[in-house]
């Protein structure tokens, strides 16, 4: 099933802050710059970054834009781990299983060998 426009686009808005691509206490593209660069809609943006205000991560300042908030990158990690682990690990690890592939024995090596 695919994922509605609103949360790809606040997923490449998440990941943008953990890597540090929009730091804390700095400004996050305007809607409509956003949603050009995106090619997408800026009600659909809009509704992103709403998201991000309701969590407390963003911080709209009338007049003069949409700023990161202290502390977003460590929140934003934490809830991607949750989500991973909670959503995408045990997938991978059914497979893993499956292929009787232990990750203590992994290394870079392994993943390529036949």
């Amino acid at each position: 099933m695919a994922k509605p426009v609103y949360m790809r686009l606040r997923e490449i808005i998440a990941a943008a802050i953990i890597d540090g691509t929009f730091c804390e206490g700095e400004m996050l593209p305007s809607v409509r710059a956003f949603a050009a660069d995106q090619g997408a809609n800026p009600l659909t943006v809009a509704k992103a970054y709403q998201q991000f205000q309701d969590d407390g991560l963003i911080e709209v300042q009338r007049g003069i834009g949409i700023r990161v908030l202290e502390g977003a990158r460590q929140r934003l990690k934490q809830a991607e781990r949750r989500q991973f682990l909670n959503t995408e690990w045990p997938d991978i690890a059914a497979r893993m299983r499956l292929l009787d592939i232990d990750i203590a024995d992994l290394t870079a090596s392994d993943a390529f060998a036949d």
